[in-house]
């Protein structure tokens, strides 16, 4: 007789360890999904945002506009914040009388460093949990294959007959959690590659702006902070 070795009958006829196993990869499957469509368009409206941002910064516009301007979107571009945030301090600096260079510059560049520090750990939520599907679920597919050969093999060992028919229908149930592990891994690997190579991009814009910006403030201390 044929025998229907379809991937569904396959599962179904499973044993509750090798489903159990091919259950939790699927979730895990459809999180990394979730994740990586997250983590595609927000690093897409990242760079948009500071693309933006950058060039309404170097269009000449008044620093005090700017910095007005980025205190009433507490939700816009990472590069808007930091620069806020080194404005900030700057202002305070100077409201406190500190006349001293060296110090203006300094307080702003570490108010700038600790926001540039904050945003990335925002840009980069979620990332490791990629990783972690990408390098587990080969081994817990391969954990449920095993557990479904040996399961196999312990029921034909009381048979009086065993042939490729009756080995066939085991393995192969045992074989689709390797398979179920593979298909949630490799799209996690290549969406953590991706996404670990944008970020690089992204935190040394960030880093290049924040010279940038430091290079502007050393040109202003001593002059009005408008100045731009």
């Amino acid at each position: 007789m044929n025998q229907d070795l379809s991937i569904f009958t396959l599962v179904l006829h499973a044993s509750f360890v090798v489903q159990l196993v091919m259950a939790g990869l699927l979730i895990a499957s459809l999180a990394s999904w979730t994740v990586i469509f997250g983590k595609l368009f927000g690093l897409r409206r990242t760079r948009a945002a500071n693309e933006e941002f950058e060039r309404e910064f170097w269009v000449g516009k008044n620093l005090n506009e700017l910095y007005a301007d980025a205190a009433k979107r507490p939700d816009g571009a990472p590069m808007e914040r930091i620069f806020a945030s080194g404005m900030r301090e700057f202002m305070k600096l100077r409201e406190r009388r500190v006349t001293d260079a060296g110090a203006l510059l300094d307080g702003a560049r570490r108010a700038m460093r600790a926001s540039f520090q904050r945003e990335l750990d925002t840009i980069e939520s979620n990332l490791s949990f990629l990783a972690t599907v990408g390098s587990v679920s080969p081994y817990v597919g391969l954990f449920g294959t095993v557990w479904g050969i040996m399961h196999a093999f312990i029921g034909l060992s009381n048979m009086t007959q065993v042939t490729l028919a009756t080995v066939a229908p085991g393995i192969a149930e045992a074989l689709v959690a390797t398979a179920i592990g593979l298909f949630a891994a490799i799209p996690a690997v290549i969406a953590y590659n991706r996404f670990a190579r944008d970020i690089d991009r992204i935190a040394i814009q960030l880093e290049t702006f924040i010279e940038e910006f430091s290079n502007i403030l050393q040109r202003n201390v001593g002059v009005p902070a408008a100045a731009h």
